[in-house]
């Protein structure tokens, strides 16, 4: 019996380029193994490990300083339909109106080596990153014994951990070649009281689970349903809340998400100044915190350089492969920056800051803890997390949602019980002009967006008055 191996992905790469007889071709190829373990009620259910493979093509058809671009992707490749593939693409080209964001492919950079990304990760002719289930081995041993510390506790714990390795292989007409390796990996804990009647839940973010404390998050759950020993009724209204780091993520990559220039140029965002232009250079925040992305930041490293499979009004594909560096999107409690292709850099009169795959909210000099900032409240309530979040108005950015697993008051410095949940309407735009303490930063999950965007670091943040707008029966 013939068997046929998969061609690795760099000869793919290879192989759709000299196939190509547009004027310019990209060609991003892609290998991603995953493996992920299950539990309820304290046994681990299931076990599983998987793998894909993906081929994008970008042919790009020029006329002049006019370009059209068209883009097929295509999933478990092999090498006989990779012509097939340019091909389609070249045709899609040739009936796509001129491109808008067209523009000159970056080449090879001189600081760059062709055979790595900038420094990061393996060599382009290195086989690709994988990932398998021996890697959960310790975290499986860490949760076993977390089973029977919440089964003593009369708790059931819930959850999945997973873990991903994506190798990216980018290669173009003007002789880029960049390669990157990217880990992910998450892990999901939810407690329950033995008459389900209470639930608690916790996550973190990894890139190896060596860094994943079971045992530090399923105490922290213990005490989350501890805590709703006590029932508290309370109506809708204005509340002082203190948001966890998981919390104020998910609402801040919205804003990220939300950050693009062109958009803003246009007039359709709350990045948009009255009048024409964008709000660059106003102040959003009372406090002097710096929203950031940075693709070198120890345990959130993300592509040192723009990969992009469409073009939207965020991303283009003809700035595949250009360097990604450190940028400060807002600097000091000032927006400083928005998310910036080179077509909308030039509309904008701004640099050129394109979006980059984590983010950072720093207060300077902060160093409080959540505990801390518990101690010093009055009278307020602290979440836990937010779920089934939606836009209500992209002018001025107001979000809806629900808050999930743990609603708490807080009176005297003490959580004294768990309240009612909460549908909440808040523009997080707003939201930063009202936070009067912000906490250190650290790791963060996002609940809403984890499965997108995973890669973050935020502070606890108490905000006056988050709007609490109706209560909620969800639990």
């Amino acid at each position: 019996m013939t068997t046929f191996s998969p061609l690795p992905p760099q000869d793919a790469v290879e192989r759709a380029l000299q196939a190509a007889t547009c004027d310019d071709c990209v060609v991003i190829a892609e290998e991603t193994s995953a493996a992920n373990l299950r539990w309820a009620g304290n046994t681990l259910t299931t076990n599983g490990v998987s793998s894909s493979r993906r081929l994008t093509v970008i042919a790009i058809i020029r006329d002049g300083t006019a370009a059209r671009a068209g883009v097929v992707s295509r999933a478990g490749v092999r090498g006989g339909q990779i012509g097939e593939i340019v091909a389609e693409a070249e045709k899609a080209a040739a009936e796509s109106p001129p491109a808008e964001d067209a523009q000159e492919l970056p080449g090879p950079a001189g600081d760059r080596p062709s055979g790595k990304a900038s420094g990061h990760g393996a060599g382009w002719d290195e086989p690709p990153a994988g990932t398998e289930i021996g890697l959960l081995r310790g975290f499986a041993g860490a949760l076993g014994e977390a089973f029977g510390v919440a089964a003593a506790g009369g708790r059931r714990l819930y959850g999945f951990a997973e873990h991903t390795m994506t190798s990216l292989f980018l290669g173009s007409s003007t002789g880029l070649r960049l390669r990157h390796d990217q880990p992910s990996g998450k892990v999901e804990l939810n407690a329950k009281t033995a008459d389900m009647a209470c639930s608690a839940w916790a996550g973190a973010g990894t890139r190896d689970f060596t860094d994943v404390d079971v045992a530090g998050l399923e105490a922290g759950l213990a005490r989350q349903l501890g805590w709703a020993a006590r029932r508290v009724e309370l109506p809708a209204g204005r509340y002082e809340t203190l948001l966890p780091p998981t919390a104020v993520a998910d609402l801040l990559i919205y804003v990220y998400w939300s950050s693009g220039a062109k958009d803003a140029v246009d007039g359709r965002t709350v990045f948009s100044r009255p009048g024409g232009g964008t709000r660059v250079g106003e102040r959003l925040a009372s406090l002097p915190v710096t929203l950031r992305s940075d693709p070198g930041v120890p345990g959130l490293q993300c592509p040192p350089f723009v990969i992009a499979h469409a073009s939207t009004r965020q991303s283009s594909v003809f700035d595949n492969g250009l360097p990604l560096a450190p940028t400060e999107w807002i600097s000091g409690g000032e927006l400083a920056a928005l998310a910036q292709t080179r077509h909308s850099a030039a509309l904008s009169g701004l640099a050129v800051t394109p979006a980059i795959g984590n983010l950072i909210l720093d207060a300077p000099g902060a160093a409080a803890s959540l505990d801390d900032m518990v101690a010093r409240t009055g009278r307020g309530l602290l979440l836990t997390s937010l779920w089934y979040i939606r836009e209500v108005d992209p002018q001025t950015l107001l979000l809806t949602g629900l808050t999930r697993d743990g609603v708490y008051l807080v009176e005297n410095g003490e959580v004294t019980g768990a309240v009612n949940n909460f549908r909440f309407n808040e523009s997080p735009v707003a939201m930063l002009a009202r936070v009067s303490e912000a906490g250190l930063t650290g790791p963060a999950l996002p609940r809403e967006w984890g499965d997108y965007f995973s890669r973050s670091a935020m502070p606890p943040l108490r905000v006056d008055g988050f709007n609490m707008s109706s209560v909620s029966q969800a639990s």
